[in-house]
C-alpha cells in the first residue's frame, strides 16, 4: 500500500484543476475514510493557495468515495497577506462531487502568539499500556482495511466495544501515527481527526457505518514526529444524527487540532 503522502498525491492539470486518485485500504466497509478524502483534497487546495497548512477547514460530504481517479476543481476567494482562502469540490470518475471544502490556509511554521493553557491535555492511557488491538484477541485481517494504513492504539477504557462491552460513555481515546514512521504533516492531521471508531460505539447503538454529513477542522500546530494523543467526545444524539468533537495533543502536552463532525446514526442490522 502506498504511504500516505503518496495516497494523497495531487497533480496539477491546469489553472484551479487536479487530479489524484482515492487508493485502495483507505476505506470502511468500502467506503472511502472521510479524513482521507479531506486530506486529499485539501493538498490540491493547499498547492492551489499557496500556503502550506490549512489552518481552519470544513467538509461537506455528497457521496460515498470509491477506489478511483477523482478531480478536484479550485477556486480563490481571497489572498491576503497571513491567509488564503479557498474553495474546492472533489469528483469522482463519473464527474459526480464527492465532497466540498472551504478553508483557510496559512504557514504554521511561524508563531502567531503566545500560548496559553487552559483545560488542559485530556486523560489518556499511557501508549505503551494501549495495544493495536486494545487487548482483544482481534487477527490483522478482522481490522477495518483503513486501520492497516496507520498506527492507531485504542485506550483499553474505551475498546469494550469490541467485546460487546461498551463503557457507555460516549468517547474514544488513544493515540495515533502515520506506518513506517513517515512524518506527519497537517494534511495528515486531518485524516487523524476521522481514524478513531465514532464515540457511539461504546453508547449502547450499534456497531456499524457511521457517515459523516460535515467535518471541520482547526490546526493550531504542526504535529512533531511520531505518536499524537487524542480523544472525541459526543454530547448530544438526537434527530438521527450526532455530533463528535476531537482533540489532538502532543506527548507533552501541546494542542495541535480540534475537530467537529456531525454524523448519521448507524441503522441496526
Amino acid at each position: 500500500m502506498p504511504h500516505f503522502s503518496d495516497a494523497t498525491a495531487c497533480t496539477r492539470t491546469g489553472a484551479g484543476d487536479y487530479k489524484g486518485a482515492i487508493q485502495q485500504g483507505w476505506d470502511i466497509a468500502g467506503n472511502a475514510n472521510g479524513g482521507y478524502l479531506m486530506s486529499l483534497a485539501a493538498r490540491g487546495l493547499c498547492d492551489h493557495s499557496g500556503r502550506p497548512d490549512p489552518v481552519s477547514i470544513t467538509a461537506h460530504y455528497l457521496k460515498p468515495g470509491r477506489p478511483g481517479p477523482v478531480a478536484l476543481r479550485c477556486e480563490t476567494i481571497k489572498a491576503g497577506r497571513t491567509f488564503t482562502t479557498a474553495r474546492g469540490t472533489l469528483h469522482d470518475a463519473d464527474d459526480k462531487p464527492l465532497l466540498t471544502l472551504l478553508g483557510t490556509f496559512g504557514d504554521l511554521s511561524v508563531p502567531m502568539n503566545e500560548v496559553r493553557r487552559l483545560p488542559g491535555a485530556p486523560d489518556v492511557t499511557p501508549l505503551e499500556e494501549c495495544t493495536r488491538h486494545a487487548g482483544h484477541a482481534l487477527a490483522e485481517s478482522e481490522l477495518p482495511t483503513f486501520h492497516r494504513q496507520v498506527e492507531l492504539r485504542l485506550d483499553p477504557r474505551d475498546a469494550g466495544f469490541l467485546n460487546n462491552s461498551p463503557s457507555g460513555e460516549a468517547r474514544m481515546r488513544g493515540w495515533f501515527r502515520l506506518l513506517d514512521g513517515e512524518p506527519m504533516d497537517t494534511l495528515a492531521v486531518l485524516t487523524a481527526l476521522d481514524a478513531f471508531p465514532p464515540t457511539i460505539f461504546n453508547a449502547n447503538l450499534p456497531v456499524a457505518w457511521t457517515p459523516t454529513v460535515e467535518l471541520t477542522a482547526h490546526v493550531r500546530a504542526r504535529p512533531p514526529t511520531g505518536w499524537v494523543k487524542a480523544q472525541f467526545t459526543s454530547r448530544f444524539i438526537s434527530g438521527g444524527m450526532l455530533e463528535e468533537d476531537g482533540e489532538l495533543w502532543t506527548e507533552d502536552g501541546e494542542l495541535i487540532a480540534l475537530s467537529r463532525q456531525l454524523a448519521l446514526l448507524p441503522k441496526a442490522g
